[in-house]
């Protein structure tokens, strides 16, 4: 077990420090892992570890960046960013929309993604009135972190505990006759609505716009909705009892929204009698996070085989006992702090069999329904990245826009309404989850 934990410890470390080789730092360790299992270590072989790789997850995240490429082109986020600027009468309730408008996209789309989507109408805003656009991105940049947690396909986090919990697209609404995360994560969206309401009470201008966008194509935004739609189908068909049928079965997801993609691709390419709609989309695939997951699945096996999960969850219920909600407030806010400063994605990654284990651990043994402790780690990973401007892709990003078009961004900045907000929708959360969830 030790070589293991210098190892993991080695590999996170690197992933921390060096990331812009993150992928190749995964792949390396998962190659070591692999090797050491060879040597007698543990029991991991080169099958088993490609065999814990979650192909359902890597196809949902590929398909779902093809189509969003498809329909930030066709103009129609921004248009109904504008739209909805249209219907506020000053600064403060134009921030907030623009905000709340990201969060309703990131519920369906990547978080950066929709940064780069609504980022340029906040842009254009801001000149407009004559205000630091730097307030005004970085509610965006929050606000697409938090809604990202309340469907299956808003986040890399989501498609992660949707697969691994073995819940589908309407689980993240009802799931075993209770409320799902979806409630809790537009709950915390309210608060924090109040908590933006604040921070800009004093920004009273007047604000008058128009819709000056005109949509390209309306098909990419009907292909979106029927992601939506065949993952809801998808969640409602049985498993065929034949082998080969059932491995498709379980890639269903993503499958879906490979296909969707590949329709719009090949249609955009006919209506445009040009292959640069291909190209397009893989230049704007984000490869590294694929290569990243691909090799952390593997390197996540190997710590498993080697039994560290089941160390690490030993330690957590040594500190909590059998005290249910000791253990719950521990994984969310740990991971709140932890993902101020971490990325949320190998961190869920790895602590998804962690919950798993101390839930098998509960009640002398016996085991404990997990879900309450999966929608804790989901909940802290995923609105923790909010503290801090590095403990999301999508602050950094916002950051990126606003640094090239010549703003500065303090430290000060980004916790004046990074802070609050985090800790208005954490708090409401917590409080939901353990409510409608509490063991």
């Amino acid at each position: 077990m030790i070589p293991a934990l210098i190892l993991f410890l080695l590999t996170y470390a690197g992933l921390l420090a060096f990331q812009k080789y993150r992928p190749w730092i995964a792949l390396g360790s998962a190659a070591i892992f692999i090797a050491l299992g060879h040597a007698g270590l543990f029991d991991l072989t080169f099958f088993k570890a490609l065999s814990a790789v979650d192909y359902n997850v890597l196809l949902m995240i590929g398909g779902t960046m093809g189509l969003v490429t498809l329909f930030i082109a066709s103009r129609m986020p921004a248009r109904l960013a504008e739209l909805l600027i249209t219907k506020v009468p000053n600064v403060k309730w134009a921030v907030t929309a623009l905000a709340l408008f990201a969060g309703v996209i990131s519920a369906f789309v990547d978080n950066v993604a929709t940064v780069l989507m609504v980022a340029p109408v906040g842009l254009a805003i801001s000149r407009r009135l004559n205000i630091s656009p730097v307030p005004v991105l970085i509610a965006i940049a929050v606000s697409s972190n938090l809604q990202g947690a309340a469907t299956m396909v808003g986040d890399t986090t989501s498609m992660l505990l949707g697969s691994f919990a073995g819940m589908n697209f309407l689980d993240f609404f009802f799931m075993n006759g209770k409320p799902g995360i979806f409630w809790g994560v537009e709950l915390g969206a309210l608060t924090s609505t109040v908590a933006l309401l604040i921070l800009f009470r004093r920004d009273t201008q007047a604000i008058t716009a128009r819709v000056e966008t005109e949509v390209e194509d309306y098909v990419p935004s009907c292909l979106m909705l029927a992601v939506v739609a065949m993952l809801i189908i998808a969640s409602f068909l049985p498993e065929p009892q034949n082998a080969v049928l059932a491995q498709l079965y379980a890639l269903r997801s993503g499958l879906v929204c490979v296909a969707l993609c590949a329709i719009g691709v090949v249609r955009d390419c006919i209506r445009k009698r040009s292959a640069d709609t291909v190209k397009r989309v893989w230049q704007d695939l984000d490869k590294d996070t694929l290569l990243l997951l691909f090799g952390l699945f593997m390197v996540i096996e190997g710590i498993k085989a080697a039994g560290l999960i089941d160390a690490v969850a030993g330690l957590f219920y040594n500190f909590a006992g059998d005290n249910p909600f000791l253990l719950y407030t521990l994984i969310v806010f740990a991971s709140v702090i932890l993902s101020a400063f971490i990325d949320n994605i190998p961190y869920v990654a790895t602590m998804l069999p962690v919950v798993q284990s101390i839930a098998a651990m509960m009640n002398g043994g016996m085991g404990a329904e997990p879900y309450v402790f999966y929608f804790g780690l989901l909940t802290g990973a995923t609105l923790g990245g909010n503290l801090t401007p590095i403990g999301a892709s999508a602050n950094i990003a916002a950051i990126g826009i606003l640094r090239k078009n010549g703003e500065t961004v303090t430290l000060k900045d980004f916790l004046r309404i990074g802070v609050p907000f985090t800790l208005t929708a954490v708090l409401t959360g917590y409080i939901y989850i353990w409510l409608v969830w509490g063991i």
